[in-house]
C-alpha cells in the first residue's frame, strides 16, 4: 500500500535510536531507471562517549568486510574508488551530522547490487554496519493490476516508477487506455522506507472484451532521450456465454449425430450436456461434443448445454428430431358387428414425420388423412358387404408399413336364388346355398314324407363353407319316378330362413324316367314316321307334275318352305332326307344330368339346348304331317 506521509517511520526510528549504539538505517531496497541517478538515503549512529573530531565513512559494493577487498564505491579519506564508480558516486550527506546519503549517477546494469556503509571515527573506532541497501536497475515502469478484475466492476490500475534521482524527475503517461477511462496522476509519493515513487492511476469498468487487453505506461524524463515503457495484460474474469451450438438437428434413424456446445468465459467453464435432467457428458473446456451413434427414435428430444464457472452460468437447448419410417400400424376398434350397427375403427402408428394413413378394402379407399398419426373409420349401419379383410397403410418419405384386419359382420341367414333341385336317372340332388354369419345350421324338409334331414346326417347331406357361403347338397336315390317337394331351412342366432327348392330341367327328368331302352324305341318310331311322311309327299309331287322332264336344269336356290316348279322329285326327296339325317346327327344322344356344382353355375336357367331330342323331333314331325 502506498502512503503519502510527511514524517516517515524511518526518521522516527533514527530519533528514537539516539543513545550511543552502533547502527545504520537505510532502505533495504531501492530502484532506479538505467541511465538516471539514485540517491540512497542513509543515517548512522555511534556511542556518544567516542566524541570523534572528524568522522569518515566508506561505501562498499556487495561485501561489508574490507579483508575481502570489495569494490569501493566512495571513500571520504582518499577519494579513491573502484573504476566502475569513478565519476559516478558522490556523498550527499554530512558525515559529521551522521548522514551517509549516497548519490550514484549514470546508472548501468552492472551497478545493481548490495551497498554497505562503514563508519570510520579514527583509530580502532571503525565499524561496518550489517544493514545494507539493494539497488535494482530497471528498464520498465511497474503496472499494478488488482489480483481480480471482474467484468462490470470498477477497477483501479496504477503505474509506479521510482523517483529517487534529485537531478531527473520522471513524467508518466498511459498507453492503450483508449475506451477504458481517463488517467489520474497522483504525483510523487513517499514510501515507508524513505524512498519516493511517481504514481498515476487509471479507473475504468472492464468488459469481457477487455480480457487480454494490453495496457501500457510510459516514463519519460524531460530534456533527455530517456523513455521507458511497461505493459500489462488485463485478466478480466467473466461468466460463460455460449457462443457456438447446433441449430435444430434432423437425423435419419441409424445415422451418427454430433452435437457441439462452445462457450466463452474466464476462467474456462465446466460444460455439461444433459437430457431430461440426466448428465450425458461434461468437461472443463471451451467446447464439448456429444456424439450419438446410430440414433433411434428414443433419442429424439431436447438436449441442454450448461456452461458455468465461479462468476456465473448460462444454458441453451437444441432439439434433435430423429426421422424414421412408420411403425406397423395398430388397429383398435370393433372387429365383430351385427348387421345394422355402427362400426368405429381406429388405426394409429408412429413415425417422423407424420405419415399418410389410408384404410382400404379390395383396392377401394375408404378413408385417408395426411400428416396425422391416427385415422378413424366410421361405418354406419354395416351390411354383409362390409364383411371382409381391410388394410391400414402408413407411409412417409422414409418407408411404408401396413396392417390387415378383418371385420366380421354377423347377420341372419339368406338363402340364395341359385338353390334348386335336379334329377338324374334314379337320383335327385338338392342344392341349398346360404349366406350368413355366424355359420348357420341347414336342414332339408320333405313335407310329403314328413321327414327332415339335417347336415349332421353325412350319408345324405354334404356341406362346405367358403367365406360367408355355406353350400349343402342333399342326395336322394331311387326318387326319379316321383321327386318329392324339398324345403331348405337355415338358422343361426339372428334368425331363420326357409325356401322351397325348385326343380330345374323337367325335360331331363322325362329322359331319366324313360331310360336308355325307351330312348332307342322312341328313335325307331321317329324314323318310321319320317320315312312315311317322305314317301307320301313324293307320290303327291309326281301326281301334281306329269310334265316334268329330266332335261330341266335344277334350281339354283331352294328351301324347305318353297320349291321351284319342275324340280326333280328325287333330288327334293334326297335333300329332305339329308336334312333330317343332319338334324339327327347334330342332336346326337340325349345328354345325361350333370350333378356337379360350381358357384359359376349358380343362377343359370335352362336354354333351348336343354330340351330333349324327343320333344324337338316330335315337334318337327307334327309340322311335317300338317
Amino acid at each position: 500500500m502506498i502512503f503519502l506521509t510527511t514524517l516517515p517511520l524511518f526518521w522516527i526510528m533514527i530519533s528514537a535510536s539516539r543513545g550511543g549504539h552502533w547502527g545504520a538505517w537505510m532502505p533495504s531496497s531501492i530502484s532506479a531507471f538505467e541511465g538516471t541517478c539514485v540517491s540512497i538515503p542513509c543515517r548512522f549512529d555511534f556511542p556518544d562517549e567516542l566524541r570523534p573530531a572528524v568522522v569518515h565513512g566508506v561505501w562498499y559494493f556487495n561485501s561489508p568486510y574490507p579483508k575481502n577487498y570489495p569494490p569501493v564505491v566512495f571513500k571520504s579519506r582518499t577519494q579513491v574508488v573502484h573504476e566502475s564508480f569513478q565519476g559516478r558516486s558522490r556523498l550527499l550527506g554530512d558525515l559529521g551530522m551522521r548522514n551517509c546519503t549516497l548519490l550514484l549517477s549514470s546508472l548501468s546494469p552492472e551497478l545493481g547490487g548490495k551497498y554497505y556503509f562503514r563508519g570510520d571515527l579514527g583509530g580502532y573506532n571503525q565499524y561496518t554496519f550489517s544493514e545494507h541497501s539493494v539497488l535494482d536497475i530497471i528498464n520498465t515502469p511497474n503496472i499494478v493490476v488488482p489480483p481480480e478484475v471482474v467484468a462490470g466492476t470498477e477497477v483501479e490500475v496504477s503505474c509506479m516508477v521510482p523517483d529517487n534521482c534529485p537531478e531527473l524527475r520522471p513524467e508518466l503517461s498511459w498507453l492503450g487506455h483508449e475506451g477504458l477511462g481517463e488517467p489520474t496522476v497522483l504525483g510523487r509519493l513517499r514510501e515507508d522506507e524513505g524512498t519516493w515513487v511517481q504514481v498515476s492511476l487509471l479507473h475504468f469498468v472492464p468488459t469481457r472484451e477487455a480480457n487480454g487487453h494490453r495496457l501500457g505506461c510510459q516514463a519519460s524524463f524531460p530534456n533527455t532521450t530517456l523513455q521507458f515503457e511497461g505493459y500489462a495484460s488485463l485478466d478480466v474474469k467473466y461468466p460463460p456465454v455460449i457462443v457456438e451450438m447446433n441449430a435444430s438437428v434432423e437425423a435419419i434413424e441409424g445415422s451418427h449425430v454430433s452435437l457441439l456446445c462452445g462457450a466463452d468465459s474466464n476462467p474456462l467453464p465446466l460444460l455439461t450436456w444433459m437430457r431430461d435432467g440426466t448428465v450425458l457428458r461434461e468437461a472443463v473446456t471451451e467446447s464439448l461434443f456429444l456424439d450419438l451413434e446410430e440414433v433411434t427414435p428414443a433419442e429424439d428430444g431436447v438436449y441442454a448445454c450448461l456452461a458455468e464457472n465461479a462468476y456465473g452460468q448460462e444454458n441453451r437447448t437444441v432439439g434433435l428430431s430423429v426421422m424414421y419410417a412408420p411403425r406397423k400400424p395398430m388397429v383398435n376398434g370393433t372387429m365383430v358387428a351385427v348387421e345394422g350397427e355402427t362400426v368405429s375403427i381406429l388405426c394409429s402408428t408412429q413415425s417422423n414425420p407424420d405419415p399418410i394413413l389410408t384404410i382400404f378394402k379390395e383396392k377401394q379407399i375408404l378413408a385417408t388423412v395426411i400428416y396425422e398419426s391416427e385415422l378413424q373409420l366410421e361405418l354406419p349401419a354395416v351390411t354383409p358387404e362390409d364383411d371382409g379383410e381391410y388394410w391400414c397403410v402408413a407411409e412417409n418419405q422414409y418407408g411404408q408399413r401396413a396392417t390387415t384386419f378383418n371385420l366380421s359382420v354377423e347377420f341372419a341367414p339368406v338363402i340364395l336364388l341359385e338353390s334348386h333341385c335336379a334329377a338324374a336317372r334314379d337320383t335327385v340332388q338338392c342344392l341349398c346355398v346360404v349366406k350368413s354369419n355366424p355359420e348357420p345350421s341347414v336342414a332339408f324338409e320333405l313335407p310329403s314324407r314328413n321327414v327332415t334331414v339335417n347336415e349332421t346326417e353325412r350319408e345324405f347331406v354334404y356341406s362346405e363353407r367358403s367365406g360367408l357361403l355355406l353350400t349343402s347338397i342333399l342326395t336322394l336315390r331311387g326318387q326319379a319316378q316321383a321327386p318329392p317337394r324339398v324345403i331348405c331351412t337355415s338358422r343361426n342366432l339372428y334368425g331363420t330362413k326357409s325356401l322351397e327348392l325348385p326343380f330345374q330341367g323337367a325335360h331331363r327328368l322325362m329322359w331319366a324316367k324313360i331310360g336308355p331302352v325307351g330312348a332307342v324305341v322312341a328313335f325307331a318310331i321317329l324314323i318310321a314316321i319320317v320315312c312315311y311322311v317322305t314317301q307320301t309327299r313324293r307320290k303327291k309331287n309326281v301326281t301334281e307334275s306329269p310334265s316334268f322332264s329330266a332335261g330341266d336344269n335344277p334350281p339354283v336356290l331352294f328351301s324347305s318352305d318353297f320349291r321351284i316348279s319342275g324340280a326333280p322329285e328325287k333330288y327334293e326327296s334326297e335333300r329332305r332326307l339329308g336334312s333330317e339325317r343332319r338334324l339327327l346327327g347334330l342332336r346326337g344322344e340325349p345328354p345325361e344330368l350333370d350333378l356337379s356344382y360350381s358357384h359359376s353355375d349358380l343362377g343359370k336357367r335352362p336354354t333351348k339346348d336343354s330340351y330333349t331330342l324327343t320333344e324337338e323331333l316330335a315337334e318337327y314331325a307334327e309340322i311335317r304331317v300338317k
